[in-house]
């Protein structure tokens, strides 16, 4: 039985936003959701980081391009391309959404997790709460990217769950996807209950 959906595509092709209008119809449709989701930053049109936003509009620094950063730290830095990751700064907003929907219980409740990335994955500690989310009673809309390179394991792992439905999102489908989405996590919650 499908309890999760993960969408999947090549960068900027419009995940974060098909997640977010399905959080938006999920939440007028009397489903709680909770969770994050991840978001470009740009300064004089120029991509700079990207920001964990959660869905109640909390935000935090996910990474930044070195000279945004500043000048090296002297604990360990972890890089992607440009793009130091903040860490610290990550799991400070993501960690507690997640403790969070495992003591609310799952019952009508769809948590996102948008997304698990090359970023995200240098904390053992989302790993593992990415893992019990999975294995708890709770629905999980989350985005993962497309295998390029060396697979990344907890992708990967999620990838081939039997209880996971992936859709691929690319520029010709994006617009007409929502309503399979939606209809498949309505299935998802009903089962839940």
């Amino acid at each position: 039985m499908i309890k999760h959906v993960f969408l999947t595509g090549p960068p900027g092709v419009g995940k974060t936003t098909l997640v977010q209008k399905a959080c938006d119809a999920l939440a007028s449709s009397g489903v709680g959701v909770e969770g994050f989701y991840t978001e470009e930053v740009r300064d004089r049109g120029r991509r700079v980081g990207f920001d964990v936003v959660t869905v109640t509009g909390d935000r935090g620094r996910l990474s930044r391009v070195r000279d945004a950063a500043g000048p090296p730290q002297a604990r360990r830095e972890f890089t992607v391309g440009q793009y130091v990751v903040d860490l610290p700064s990550f799991e400070s907003l993501a960690l507690p959404l997640f403790t969070k929907a495992a003591s609310d219980g799952g019952d009508r409740k769809v948590f996102v997790i948008d997304e698990i990335g090359k970023m995200e994955l240098f904390s053992k500690a989302f790993v593992q709460a990415v893992r019990r989310t999975l294995d708890s009673s709770c629905s999980v809309l989350g985005t993962i990217p497309v295998p390029k390179g060396r697979p990344l394991g907890l992708v990967e792992e999620v990838r081939t769950r039997r209880d996971v439905k992936v859709f691929t999102v690319t520029k010709d489908n994006r617009d007409a996807l929502l309503p399979d989405i939606l209809r498949t996590l309505e299935e998802c919650v009903k089962h839940e209950a």
